[in-house]
């Protein structure tokens, strides 16, 4: 008997979720806790952390988990780390349903850096109108280069004071090609901070960067230990023993 554990936080882990109600599988799905009103799920929703591998671990255990789904950003790094090391501890079988990463394209002016603090070591000494695309959690590196007008977009409005002068756009993707078009263009934006999280929900800012000839640093993913990974949730619900109806 299968009992999943669904760890997400994203567009593909919600679509996931809605095949997984629909197939009947028996199944957990878990938020990180980091956006204050998280969209309703068709399966019973837990939030918040688990206290590391252990508590993870011991969640599996309690819980029955047979199968767990990494559906988590691909930058929640610290997250994938946990869920390898505690499936390998309890042995449960884990799949990782991830993005192929954007590829740059010869139009695409990226300059590619391994990290955030080199994101914002990367920026221009000349003041410039820069959109950080990163969340909420990573923008205090740029506090060192106060020179330049940021504008920032999160999904819920800050609960602390920023480390530096922001306009703060609160909004909840996907964004489409045109919007963020208008965007750029009538903030004057010159460059663009985002992290390389691949798939379609975020993908407009970068091609609306492509067509107004915009640099981009664009920050790598974080390397992880090698772990099973999918790129389709019919790639997911398969691994499950169940098909999945929007071939996604």
């Amino acid at each position: 008997m299968i009992r999943a554990l669904v760890l997400g936080g994203t567009a593909d882990a919600s679509l996931l979720a809605a095949e997984i109600a629909r197939a009947g599988v028996d199944a957990v799905y878990s938020y990180g806790g980091r956006t204050r009103a998280p969209a309703d799920q068709p399966l019973p929703t837990r939030i918040g952390g688990f206290g590391g591998v252990s508590g993870l671990a011991d969640y599996i255990r309690r819980e029955g988990i047979t199968h767990v789904i990494d559906a988590t950003h691909p930058f929640a790094a610290e997250m994938s780390r946990n869920a390898i090391e505690a499936c390998a501890e309890t042995g449960t079988p884990l799949l990782a349903l991830e993005r192929a990463p954007w590829i740059k394209a010869p139009a695409d002016n990226w300059i590619e850096v391994a990290d955030v603090n080199a994101a914002a070591a990367a920026l221009p000494d000349a003041a410039a109108n820069v959109f950080l695309a990163i969340g909420r959690q990573h923008i205090a590196p740029f506090a060192t280069k106060p020179q330049h007008a940021y504008t920032l977009r999160f999904v819920d409005p800050p609960d602390a004071p920023l480390p530096f002068a922001a306009d703060v756009i609160v909004s909840r993707g996907p964004f489409t090609f045109d919007g963020e078009l208008n965007m750029l263009r009538t903030r004057g934006i010159g460059w663009i901070v985002a992290r390389n999280s691949g798939g379609d929900g975020a993908r407009a800012k970068i091609d609306a960067a492509r067509g107004l000839g915009l640099p981009v640093i664009m920050i790598s993913r974080p390397e992880l230990p090698e772990r099973r990974r999918a790129e389709r949730v019919s790639d997911v619900m398969q691994w499950l023993g169940h098909s999945a109806r929007l071939g996604a």
